[in-house]
């Protein structure tokens, strides 16, 4: 068959582990001389493998016929990922008995290898990791909360992906906590509470639970979903769980289901710094086979901060509109992007110079903050203190905080960088251009 041809072909020249993911759980439904159509097991790997692999499909194809036929995908009447109960939306890994095991849809990115990590999420990530490979080095119960678009769906059904494919027996429960909810009415409506509980609880191996804050005066679900947790930690099984809202902050939760969902690690996403901003936009950029500048790039972070979702859709646009208008991406296609997502661009505060400088001095935030004197550390900490001075209205003293220092380091250090302005050349050209990519 062609199809055969071609995917050995493409195992050449995708790695083992793509290939696997991508490539080998195509199907090829029918095979004629215009039209291969070949089989995904759900939308999202669909749209996937659309966006990311159809031009290297196609490739393949020209290499080997001289009239290659269209390719066309379609979505598998029964998917990989089957549907325990049709209409329920709730899915069972494959080559597991019905009922064991019951996930929501996956996006086919949001595995571990496609995650930035930085120091905002660098303990969340470790620790889905470790769940995700039945390491107890982090416990067996994990909270993570964060704002939206931070990560935490993402590192969620990180270990969804990683079990799914290194332990496909593992018996899963991944919902979210308003499935949890209805799943509890139905089975009170309908008699089956025994059915329901036996399900998370005896037939559960791990259990991933999000946005449990709009759990939130439901009295009932809590209790219920406190049963269950309070089986699963002591019979050491997994659970992660995941809020929009910090644990302390949660109103209207009984306290002993408070307590039961933080018996283990409790850990914030917070919003990513400047540097892992850098490290996300260039990932994403190279994904969607977009070249950006380093000013652009750096231009995008200083500006796209908070919910990563934003930075995708900055991305997008920017590869629509090159595209579009068949031109490299330059700062003022860029610039009309970002207006069109976030408006006018905010404000240069103390964090963001102090992150920016960091990065172009390869100097990480701690070392900016510490106490150390060597002339590598010392210099981007002047140069920090003197452009947030120049380009914002905050104190010496709010200055200062930022590196852990008072008000008199602040002066010295504005005093230190002006005079060497003025006597030397390459400190003055080094302030330059600084100050030309802060100005953009």
């Amino acid at each position: 068959m062609l199809w055969n041809t071609v995917k050995e072909s493409l195992r050449g020249l995708l790695p083992e582990s793509e290939y696997g993911l991508w490539i080998k759980p195509l199907t090829c439904l029918q095979e004629n001389e215009t039209t291969v159509q070949l089989s995904c097991p759900d939308r999202f790997f669909s749209a996937w493998v659309e966006e990311r692999y159809l031009g290297i499909i196609k490739s393949a194809l020209d290499e080997i016929s001289d009239s290659p036929p269209a390719i066309r995908l379609t979505v598998a009447d029964t998917p990989a990922l089957q549907l325990e109960h049709p209409g329920s939306g709730q899915l069972r890994l494959p080559g597991v008995s019905t009922g064991k095991s019951n996930i929501r849809s996956l996006h086919p990115a949001y595995t571990f290898e496609q995650f930035m990590v930085g120091e905002s999420n660098m303990l969340a990530r470790s620790a889905c990791r470790a769940i995700a490979q039945d390491d107890h080095t982090f416990g067996n119960c994990l909270f993570m909360n964060s704002d939206t678009g931070l990560g935490k769906s993402h590192l969620t059904q990180g270990v969804v992906h990683q079990v799914m494919k290194s332990s496909p027996a593992t018996r899963m429960q991944y919902l979210t906590a308003q499935q949890f909810s209805a799943e509890m009415v139905k089975g009170i409506r309908t008699g089956a509470m025994e059915q329901f509980s036996r399900k998370f609880i005896n037939g559960c191996d791990l259990l991933l639970v999000e946005d449990v804050h709009t759990l939130t005066g439901k009295n009932k679900t809590q209790e219920e979903l406190n049963n269950v947790l309070d089986y699963l930690i002591k019979s050491g099984k997994r659970v992660i769980l995941t809020s929009a809202v910090a644990p302390r902050r949660l109103k209207g939760l009984d306290e002993d289901f408070r307590s039961r969902m933080t018996s283990g690690l409790v850990t914030g996403i917070e919003a990513p710094e400047y540097k892992t901003r850098i490290s996300i936009i260039r990932h994403k950029a190279k994904v969607s086979n977009l070249n950006l500048s380093d000013d652009l790039v750096e231009f995008m972070a200083r500006h796209l901060q908070g919910d990563i979702r934003r930075t995708e859709s900055a991305v997008i646009g920017i590869k629509a509109k090159s595209c579009l208008r068949k031109t490299q991406p330059d700062m003022e296609l860029v610039k009309e992007i970002l207006h069109g997502l976030i408006g006018r661009p905010a404000q240069l505060n103390g964090e963001t110079i102090r992150d920016f400088v960091g990065c172009q001095f390869k100097v990480s935030v701690e070392e900016l903050k510490s106490r150390s004197r060597k002339r590598s550390i010392t210099f981007p900490r002047q140069v920090a203190m003197f452009l947030t001075r120049k380009y914002t209205e905050e104190s010496l003293a709010d200055i200062g905080n930022h590196y852990n220092r008072d008000h008199s380091t602040v002066l010295h250090a504005i005093k230190v960088i002006t005079r060497d302005i003025s006597s030397k050349t390459s400190i003055r050209e080094q302030m330059e251009l600084l100050c030309r990519k802060l100005k953009k």
